[in-house]
């Protein structure tokens, strides 16, 4: 799955983007109450063990 695709299903789900990091752009999710980090690089196919990551800290099922 890619970043874009990722993002599509959180903004869904009522997460937002929240700031820029230092490395990444920082979201919140509203379901669990987290910041987690994700990647600029929207084309990208993003990593399972990074997938279940954001899906962990976002409460949205990837």
């Amino acid at each position: 799955m890619k970043y874009s695709e990722i993002e599509k299903k959180l903004k869904k789900a009522g997460c937002y983007w929240l700031c820029d990091g230092k490395r990444h752009p920082i979201w919140y999710s509203p379901i669990t109450g987290k910041e987690f980090p994700l990647s600029y690089h929207r084309s990208e196919e993003a990593k399972f063990g990074t997938m279940k990551s954001i899906s962990k800290d976002s409460g949205v099922k990837l």
